[in-house]
């Protein structure tokens, strides 16, 4: 499944560049399954195919999300998983693109 979503990414950015459209980073999503039971994160698909492209094309690579139970159930309940759960994987992983995007952020003009 890794390479159908790379390709489908690659496109994306393709997309964005023949439009004018700015792309900031990327993030992997799903990269890994954070277990409810013992939080052991497993990677159930391959992993690095986000990285390795934002190094192919040149764009920063932000981070990678995991599937976390915590954070689907929250998005289900529509509740904060910041503040519901700042403890799991997600909300750690979240956290870490968004401290790229604010340090990329006083890159840009």
């Amino acid at each position: 499944p890794q390479a159908v979503a790379v390709g489908d990414v690659r496109r994306e950015l393709t997309f964005c560049r023949k439009t004018g459209i700015p792309v900031v980073g990327l993030v992997e999503n799903m990269s890994g399954y954070v277990c409810p039971h013992c939080s052991t994160c497993t990677n159930i698909f391959s992993k690095g195919g986000g990285q390795a492209l934002a190094k192919q094309t040149d764009i920063p690579f932000l981070g990678s999300v995991p599937i976390d139970s915590k954070l689907t159930y929250s998005l289900d309940i529509g509740t904060n998983i910041l503040e519901a759960h700042p403890e799991s994987q997600a909300v750690e992983a979240i956290n870490h693109v968004v401290k790229k995007l604010i340090a990329l952020d006083k890159d840009l003009p």
